[in-house]
């Protein structure tokens, strides 16, 4: 048998990037030049010092900035003129520094490698590689990672140089994610310390001169102190069609996104799909959905009805099935229809797509502070995201974008998206800057500054954790948890519940809930044991996530950062053990069955009240631990407001162990009509364990008194007839003559309370009151002397007309500040020629002049005009109606005398 010769192995790569191969065709290629002049890059030679560039990108999805700016800035930082095509070898000597860029996603990540390393002729992981999370592809001689933002920051934590890096490139910081916004932040104060360090911006939209403007006002990496240079790229995309083929009906619904319309979609998809392929047989298509359920039905309903292949592009499914996705068709493989999240929206380069469907939906983070939960919405997609979608399709030729929604839908839409630090819990961010000496963010040159209330928010719950000092620096514990990749709340879970549910439940609990799959009928333990028999699409990723968080609980439980009253002995079933876990990393969530409120309704121990989805096998269940709740509306919410999206079941003693420091027994006083009742109170939060009817204390009586005053002011005393007209008439004196007479507006009243009311509260506190406070007496008490002697004078209570009757006042509201009125027969009048006037005659009363049956004739607050105008009219009139009354002509000098007065 003849041996045949081995091949020799093809030759790889070394030296510059050869940049004229991997850029060609590509639009951005035309900019590279621009681009290594602007960022003036020295590296170091004997005698001085390497300096590095500073400067934002610019440039339309599909222009190839990501697959060049990388090699470019790499040839840079290795002395070279940027081009590749010189020859000029790297020495073999040295070790060059790497250039790591940012992808916003995962598979981002990894197609961006494989791309640059299938253009550059090298192996993935040598020159080109990347890192995410639980997968790693790099050597010692890789020049070019590619990263995930989280990635980057736990780096930054460990290693704040960033040794051995020489530059950093932020991809798609238009996105405004929350992760890329520290990046950008602490990446320019790295900038301060490190003059080597090249830092570049790519947008893809047009705020990139908001971005230049924060890197700018130094003096390392360009010259002059102004904003970073900003290199433009022109616009790339090939003729695009648009179409708008809205729903009959609506989008959404209370539960979300409707299946009609989720039909819609589908039937679209597949039609703009076929008619593409009658014109070109290789053109592959790409549908935008808000999330994986919906991208999931949307597939599902293409697989019925086209010999296309479907396939799902989200973060649930396999990032081997994500990179099939993005990686083109094969050669004389079937028609393609990818049906993706927003994955695909501006990362990502999918070959072969030439037509877009888009729902025009996307899910957006929000933050309810009043019911302390955050989590995702559905919503209309920014102006912004729909442009980038709809570029998608005209990236690689002509194309044509089908939007499921019509015009005015469009232009009503936002026109970029929230940035996420403005929507988002901030925990995790909050633990970070902490660890990176910048507390809240301040001093930071972040894009938007954290909203204060989110940011204190955040702060209260890493002090509750332990995880920072009052001062705001990180504890030991809290830079612990900012290496742990996932919510601090979570890492601290995986701490503390190892010791009580093992290493393993412990990290597969918060493995599955720092992931994005759903809980079906919000059932956790469920979904964790389709988890656990691989029968579940994500469950190989879910398998290695829980492998490397069973390695730090077993590294870092034992290694003393948490208390020994952190660790609760309590007993956890087969069931309840994930819920425990849940429980310890929010206790605001632990939740209890409102009592008569039916199997799916729930009291969480924040205060908040929400519902289980219908059918949902944790209904009935008594105690809960929540790891997901969301504002809802319609049946699932079961009139809360709010449904809860992912639980676990707890035990009672399961639910006081997590959440105990929730607990608290005390007396509650209450002060209501009048009388002071006290119950005692066994509370988890704000579930009521245990109440029972107790005698308060005095000083329990005196606390419900003021907290009832504070809530409702005197009116929870109550103001009698005589106390209300007392109060009154002391306001007008108050306004018209002033001091000494008291201010006796509510909050003047409360601000005096010890002056006037001090013997009456003290009873009621001491439950010696004999009856209901009358406050007429003890306002008595604020009376000025002497003074008060005239108080009937210059404001009485009565009114002595010329009749000789004594008709009361009606003084005006303590705040109305009207006149005083009294209403009285017109004949009764008679005999006073001028109005009377009150409080030393500087108010005149307002006259409700009344007919013989009482009827409103007239108003007036000026009787001599009344007499010698109006009343003729009133006169004429009301004599003839009433004859046998008098209605003299000269009623000023008529007194009312006893025949008058016997016909009242």
């Amino acid at each position: 048998m003849v041996a045949l010769p081995v091949p020799p192995e093809p030759a790889r790569p070394s030296g510059p990037f050869n940049l004229g191969a991997i850029g060609s065709g590509l639009v951005f290629a035309d900019s590279l030049g621009q681009l290594a002049a602007t960022l003036k890059i020295r590296s170091a030679s004997a005698g001085s010092s390497s300096t590095g560039g500073a400067a934002v990108v610019q440039a339309p999805p599909g222009t190839g900035k990501t697959t060049l700016v990388p090699p470019l800035v790499a040839n840079l930082l290795s002395g070279g003129s940027g081009s590749g095509d010189s020859g000029q070898a790297h020495h073999a000597s040295s070790v060059l520094p790497r250039v790591v860029v940012t992808q916003p996603r995962r598979v981002a990540a990894r197609s961006a490698a494989r791309r640059l390393a299938s253009l550059d002729g090298s192996r993935l992981g040598e020159r080109i590689g990347y890192t995410v999370r639980g997968e790693r592809q790099t050597g010692a001689g890789t020049l070019i990672e590619f990263v995930t933002p989280g990635i980057l920051l736990r780096r930054l934590l460990s290693d704040p140089g960033l040794e051995g890096t020489g530059a950093v490139i932020l991809d798609e910081v238009h996105e405004r994610g929350l992760e890329t916004d520290l990046l950008f932040g602490m990446l320019s104060e790295v900038r301060q310390l490190r003059g080597d360090l090249t830092f570049v911006a790519m947008s893809a939209t047009l705020d990139a001169r908001r971005f230049a403007a924060l890197m700018g006002g130094g003096e390392t990496g360009y010259d002059g102190g102004g904003p970073a240079p900003v290199v433009d790229c022109p616009y790339a995309l090939h003729r695009l069609t648009v179409e708008w083929a809205p729903a009959p009906g609506p989008r959404l619904d209370d539960r979300g996104v409707t299946r009609a319309f989720l039909d819609h979609v589908a039937a679209t998809a597949a039609a703009a799909h076929s008619s593409a392929l009658d014109k070109d047989p290789g053109v592959d298509a790409l549908v935008f959905l808000p999330g994986a359920w919906e991208v999931s039905q949307v597939a599902a309903r293409l697989r019925g009805r086209v010999s296309a292949e479907v396939l799902e592009l989200h973060g649930q499914v396999s990032p081997a099935e994500q990179d099939r996705a993005v990686s083109g068709r094969d050669p004389g493989g079937r028609a393609r229809i990818i049906v993706s999240t927003a994955l695909a929206e501006s990362s990502l380069t999918v070959p072969g797509v030439r037509v877009v469907i888009d729902a025009g939906l996307s899910r957006e983070l929000r933050r309810d502070a009043t019911r302390g939960m955050s989590g995702l919405i559905t919503v209309s997609c920014s102006r912004a995201s729909a442009e980038q979608r709809a570029g998608r399709a005209a990236r690689q030729g002509p194309g044509t974008v089908v939007r499921c929604y019509d015009q005015k839908t469009f232009g009503a839409a936002p026109a970029h998206p929230t940035p996420e630090i403005a929507a988002a819990d901030l925990t995790g961010a909050a633990l970070l800057l902490a660890c990176w000496g910048s507390p809240g963010g301040k001093g930071l040159p972040l894009p938007d500054a954290p909203p204060q209330a989110a940011m204190d928010d955040a702060v209260e719950v890493l002090r509750e954790l332990g995880a920072v000092e009052p001062d705001g620096s990180a504890t030991k514990l809290g830079k612990t948890l900012a290496g742990i990749p996932a919510d601090p709340r979570l890492g601290r879970a995986l701490l503390a519940g190892a010791a009580v549910v093992g290493h393993r439940t412990a990290a597969e609990t918060v493995a599955v809930v720092s992931g994005d799959q759903r809980s079906p009928g919000a059932d956790l333990p469920r979904l964790l044991a389709s988890l656990r028999s691989g029968k579940d699409l994500a469950a190989a990723r879910w398998a290695e996530e829980v492998r490397r968080l069973e390695a730090i609980a077993r590294r870092e439980g034992s290694a003393g950062h948490l208390p020994a009253a952190d660790i609760a002995a309590a007993p956890a079933g087969a069931a309840e053990a994930a819920g425990f876990v849940v429980a310890l990393a929010f206790p605001d969530r632990v939740a209890r069955r409102v009592p008569g409120g039916g199997p799916d309704r729930y009291q969480l121990t924040s205060g908040t009240r929400a519902g289980l989805p219908a059918g949902s096998p944790l209904s009935g269940h008594e105690w809960l631990a929540v790891a997901e709740v969301a504002r809802a509306e319609g049946r699932d919410a079961a009139g809360t407001g709010a449904v809860v999206r992912s639980a676990a079941p707890l035990t009672p003693e399961q639910a006081e162990a997590a959440a105990r420091q929730l607990l608290d027994e005390h007396v509650e006083a209450r002060f209501n009509q009048g009388r002071i009742s006290a119950r005692r109170e066994r509370r988890l939060g704000a579930i009521v364990l245990a109440s029972t009817p107790v005698r308060p204390s005095t000083e329990e009586g005196r606390t419900a008194v003021a907290r009832a005053l504070e809530r409702e002011g005197l009116q929870a005393i109550g103001w009698s007839t005589a106390a209300d007209a007392l109060r009154r008439r002391l306001a007008l004196l108050h306004r018209e003559v002033g001091a000494p007479w008291p201010d006796v507006s509510e909050q003047a009243l409360l601000s005096r309370l010890e002056e006037w009311l001090a013997p009456e509260l003290e009873a009621l506190a001491a439950g010696t009151a004999a009856d209901r406070i009358n406050l007429a007496e003890p306002l008595r008490r604020l009376l000025p002397w002497p003074e008060a002697s005239r108080l009937d004078q210059l404001a009485p209570e009565a009114l002595e007309v010329p009749s000789g009757t004594r008709v009361r006042i009606d003084y005006p509201d303590v705040i109305d500040g009207g006149r005083p009125v009294v209403a009285v027969k017109l004949q009764e009048c008679f005999g006073w020629a001028a109005t009377p006037r009150l409080a030393d005659g500087k108010v005149p009363v307002l006259f409700h002049l009344l007919s013989p049956a009482r009827r409103p004739l007239a108003v007036t607050d000026d009787l001599a005009s009344f007499w010698s105008g109006p009343y003729a009219q009133v006169r004429a009139e009301m004599r003839g109606r009433y004859p046998k009354h008098p209605w003299p002509e000269d009623p000023w000098s008529a007194p009312a005398t006893a025949w008058t007065k016997a016909r009242m």
